[in-house]
């Protein structure tokens, strides 16, 4: 179902996040609910040249990759019917044409137990994609991610914040991909002595960045 179609049903609608959506919707919405969907596991293999790296220099950001086996847990956020058409037109700017993502419907399941799963929808960049970077090895995942920063700010950041929220609300939940890249880019910073004080710079508010690292 495409945004437009979304629009005219003229209802409530649930949109997926598992990337930065997580811990910055940037729209208005009713409540939220911390859960995953199947058949699919989160991989940094989207290129990014505007939020998180630049043309010379793209970073690493995730999307996810069809697996019947897997599934990405993330933040599912209900956005009322009076903000539905705001909110497309916002993530179409910062997914779709900055961020090079398509839109797909999905089944969101909530971490309680007790509730139902409902349709979402949700924001998937493919192989098809001009800025998609493809598999790599986690090391050299971490070492482009270590020297990347862009509008929004450095590609460390956005994978510290990621593992942050795997940690805090999805206790027991192992993202193997997600915490290898993150120790490869903590050993990087052991090893290098810190990162350059003008990328320090472009980590923004982000507090405890370095205190994350030396951990």
């Amino acid at each position: 179902m495409k945004p437009q179609d979304l629009i005219r049903e003229k209802n409530n609608l649930w949109i997926f996040g598992y990337g930065s959506l997580v811990w910055k919707p940037g729209f208005a919405y009713k409540r939220s609910k911390v859960g995953y969907i199947k058949g699919y596991k989160r991989r940094f293999w989207h290129g990014d040249d505007f939020h998180r790296g630049d043309k010379e220099k793209p970073g690493r950001v995730v999307t996810l990759v069809a697996d019947q086996e897997a599934s990405t847990w993330g933040v599912a956020y209900e956005v009322p019917e009076s903000q539905v058409e705001q909110s497309l037109q916002y993530l179409n700017v910062r997914e779709v044409l900055l961020g090079g993502y398509a839109t797909e419907m999905v089944e969101f399941i909530p971490k309680e137990k007790s509730q139902d799963p409902l349709p979402a929808l949700v924001y998937i960049a493919t192989s098809d994609n001009p800025i998609y970077l493809g598999p790599a090895s986690d090391k050299e995942i971490a070492a482009q991610i270590s020297i990347c920063s862009g509008n929004t700010g450095h590609n460390i950041e956005y994978l510290l914040r990621l593992a942050e929220f795997m940690r805090l609300y999805c206790q027991g939940v192992e993202d193997e991909h997600l915490f290898s890249i993150e120790a490869a880019v903590k050993k990087i910073f052991h090893d290098c002595g810190g990162i350059k004080l003008q990328d320090q710079k472009s980590m923004g508010a982000f507090e405890g960045l370095h205190t994350a690292l030396l951990m």
